[in-house]
């Protein structure tokens, strides 16, 4: 899928929530690796943040997915991310936030099987989107509506880090099934906890090259490798392990 494949997805994308939401919509907001100049189709997804003024009834939150489910299945290997949420939990930043309706494409089946119960079920609060709202506000785009600057508050250091700390606690135990994933956003997570960096996945691992001690430099490199140019990567489980309880360690310091 070609940057110009996914630019035209995307305006779509936002054409139809503006048929679908109509004047409450607020804005529709891009963020992730596509505003970070990361972006691999092959191992990153679309992420969106789309901001309403009022609650939306289950029947625009039925439309609003099967609009959704149909561009995800045009999108790149990962799909699309989204998330609906309320300007009233922007601006005053509310954590952790609530949210009217998730999607990303783990949860395509459960769609599929009963539409009715996703719609009911899907919200709540998500502890992740202090993170999205963070690099919205740092190096995020609005595809339509109003600015960021006046839509979005600037989330709290301690929330941010309790948002991304959420992601990569249990990484001593799970780095082995999912090794590219958290050897890249556990540097990240230590980048922000050391220098106040917000990163990308790619730049957390540029970030560790320069900074982690050099026996996890192979590890951190290979999951720079695949996550970019999706190689093929073998990795060390041993080596995996250790770096993960290594920046565990000095997270919790």
């Amino acid at each position: 899928m070609s940057l110009l494949q996914t630019d035209s997805l995307i305006n779509g994308f936002v054409e139809r929530s503006k048929d679908i939401l109509r004047d409450n919509l607020v804005g529709v907001y891009l963020h992730g690796s596509l505003v970070m100049g990361c972006f691999n189709p092959q191992k990153s997804d679309i992420d969106l943040i789309i901001v309403v003024s009022h609650p939306l009834p289950d029947s625009a939150k039925r439309k609003y997915m099967d609009m959704v489910v149909e561009f995800n299945a045009m999108g790149p290997a990962k799909g699309i991310e989204m998330s609906i949420v309320l300007r009233e939990v922007c601006k005053p930043f509310v954590y952790p936030t609530p949210y009217e309706l998730h999607f990303s494409a783990g949860h395509l089946n459960r769609y599929k099987d009963d539409p009715d119960d996703y719609i009911l079920r899907m919200n709540g609060t998500d502890k992740d989107l202090a993170a999205h709202f963070t690099i919205i506000n740092k190096r995020g785009r609005c595809l339509y509506g109003a600015p960021i600057e006046d839509v979005f508050a600037e989330v709290l250091s301690g929330d941010y880090m309790d948002s991304i700390w959420f992601d990569v606690e249990g990484a001593a135990e799970e780095i082995t099934q999912y090794p590219m994933y958290l050897t890249l956003n556990l540097a990240r997570v230590l980048a922000y906890k050391k220098d106040g960096l917000v990163l990308s996945k790619k730049e957390g691992g540029e970030w560790a090259l320069e900074h982690m001690p050099a026996e996890y430099r192979p590890l951190i490199a290979d999951a720079i490798r695949e996550y970019s140019e999706s190689a093929d990567i073998v990795y060390d489980d041993a080596l995996a392990k250790h770096y993960a309880e290594f920046v565990i360690r000095k997270l919790t310091q």
